[in-house]
C-alpha cells in the first residue's frame, strides 16, 4: 500500500484525502498555500468472509416456510377485513 496524502488548509483545517501525490499537489497550488502530508492507514480488523460462522447471538433469517407462513396470513387478515365500495 502506498500510502494517501492529506491536505491542510493554512489554519491547519483539513480540506481533503487525497489517493495520489499529483491530486495533493494540485490541491495545494489551487488554494494557493496550504501543506500536505503523506500517511499510511492501518488496515485494522480483516475479517474472513468465506467462512460460514455466525456471531454469537445471530439467529440468521427465519426460514422461507415461516416468511410464507406469515405472508399468507397477512394476506387472509387482509381480506378478511375488506370492504367493498362502490362509487
Amino acid at each position: 500500500m502506498n500510502g494517501f496524502y492529506s491536505v491542510f488548509a493554512p489554519g491547519g483545517k483539513k480540506i481533503a484525502d487525497c489517493g495520489s501525490l499529483q491530486d495533493a499537489t494540485t490541491l495545494v497550488a489551487m488554494k494557493g498555500d496550504g501543506h500536505y502530508y503523506q500517511f499510511t492507514p492501518f488496515p485494522g480488523d480483516i475479517i474472513d468472509v468465506s467462512s460460514n460462522k455466525q456471531l454469537t447471538g445471530q439467529q440468521g433469517l427465519p426460514s422461507a416456510k415461516i416468511r410464507l407462513e406469515d405472508a399468507q396470513q397477512q394476506l387472509e387478515l387482509r381480506e378478511g377485513y375488506a370492504e367493498v365500495f362502490v362509487s
